[in-house]
């Protein structure tokens, strides 16, 4: 099985990605776990003051904060997978990358926010399980 597991560096994730590597079922050794995280897109003018290589050079550190943890974790464990990062709306990025790796199902964290932080900012989790064509397994 291929898995997409959404990661945003919270406790939510790691509860997630926990979760995957105790049931053998789901990432076993013979299954994959792609793991994505989005970094939000900068404003514009923050790369024309600074530069394209400096908005490059930021963003890969900030997403390698969130996936270095999850590197060292997974290398402990019998699991095949590998790490992606992206620049757009989380929901957006995992979709995406659950389309391109056929995946067959997105495991991601969540958490509650509320009717009216639902209803004003919108979740992503809800987002992908809107979007997405394949099962969505939340993991509070």
């Amino acid at each position: 099985m291929r898995i997409v597991l959404a990661a945003d560096g919270s406790s939510y994730t790691k509860k997630a990605l926990a979760f995957l590597i105790t049931h053998e079922s789901l990432a076993g050794p013979d299954d994959e776990i792609l793991v994505v995280h989005a970094q939000p897109p900068l404003p514009p003018r923050v790369r024309s003051a600074v530069g394209a290589d400096v908005v490059k050079s930021y963003m890969n550190d900030e997403a390698e904060k969130v996936l270095a943890p999850i590197r060292r974790f997974l290398d402990k464990h019998d699991v095949n997978y590998q790490c992606e990062w992206s620049v757009g709306t989380a929901h957006d990025q995992i979709l995406r990358a659950a389309k391109k790796a056929k995946a067959h199902m997105i495991v991601m964290g969540t958490h509650g926010h509320g009717l009216i932080g639902r209803t004003l900012m919108g979740s992503v989790a809800q987002k992908v399980i809107t979007g997405a064509d394949i099962p969505v397994m939340l993991v509070k």
